[in-house]
């Protein structure tokens, strides 16, 4: 009979975060996976886990996961930690699940710290809609096609970010988004928590006097609904009637179905897009 994958949630900062769940899972498991062995080996011993580690992270998360798979199948548990938080979220782990799911491997996640969602419940922002984009790609390219998809998107959005990078992101921010509202999260679970409610331009002036440090959580506003169809509405009076309903028909709509869409853009009657077309 095969294993399991246990996926195990660690603190973020604050060890008194560390679930009873998870400690026993971390006890009884066969082997744990761990992003950075030599960190996780303070937290393990700290509850004095003695189960063996493996290495498990992004530079070996393909070849590994092979590993892993087999010692499964084998029948052996798995336990899979990151540096800190749930694993899989912003993390390699998400390769290995996966892999998991292909091979018929039972995946069961043991939850508790994830600082996205500490960092979302912290921001005052909405929480009924949100979507998280983790760290931005590096690749420049990408990156602004990133950006301009985040640009309407209307949901609350979290990003995660180092503090050498802040600054920069920040302005990128402040280019692709305008001025929003944002919440700067830091040292979350920890002493010296800080949770600094803003704006994009309020806080680009800010740290151009006081220096990034630690990690950042970033929670940034969506786009007001109300003022897309305000753009979209000056957007479509500034075309003519017959122009507007040109741009459906080419689209492949019929005459009628064509002035029933402009006259739903415009917020007129269909009656209204008729007689314009008359005048024009």
């Amino acid at each position: 009979m095969a294993g399991t994958l246990y996926l195990c949630a660690t603190p973020i900062g604050n060890l008194m975060d560390m679930t009873p769940r998870v400690i026993e899972a971390l006890q009884n498991a066969d082997l744990i996976a761990a992003e950075d062995t030599r960190n996780s080996i303070k937290l393990l011993n700290h509850f004095d886990i003695h189960t063996p580690m493996t290495s498990y992270h992004e530079y070996n998360k393909v070849e590994k996961a092979h590993y892993l798979i087999e010692q499964m199948q084998l029948g052996k548990n798995v336990a899979l930690i990151t540096d800190a938080g749930t694993p899989a979220i912003s993390d390699p782990g998400e390769v290995l699940v996966a892999f998991c799911h292909e091979a018929g491997i039972r995946v069961t996640s043991l939850p508790g710290p994830a600082a996205c969602i500490t960092a979302l419940t912290l921001s005052g922002l909405s929480t009924r809609r949100f979507c998280f984009e983790g760290f931005l790609p590096t690749d420049k390219k990408e990156k602004t096609a990133v950006l301009e998809e985040c640009a309407n998107e209307t949901r609350t959005m979290i990003f995660y970010e180092a503090p050498h990078h802040l600054k920069k992101t920040l302005d990128e921010f402040k280019n692709a988004f305008g001025n929003r509202r944002i919440t700067l999260c830091r040292e979350l679970t920890k002493k010296f928590e800080t949770v600094m409610p803003t704006t994009i331009e309020e806080a680009i002036a800010y740290y151009e006097e006081n220096e990034p440090r630690g990690e950042y959580v970033l929670v940034i506003a969506g786009r007001d609904r109300k003022e897309m169809q305000q753009e979209a509405q000056k957007a479509w009076e500034e075309m003519s009637v017959a122009e507007h309903v040109k741009l459906y028909e080419d689209k492949g709509m019929d005459r009628k179905e064509a002035m029933k869409q402009a006259a739903k853009d415009r917020g007129v009657s269909k009656r209204d897009i008729y007689q314009a077309l008359l005048e024009e």
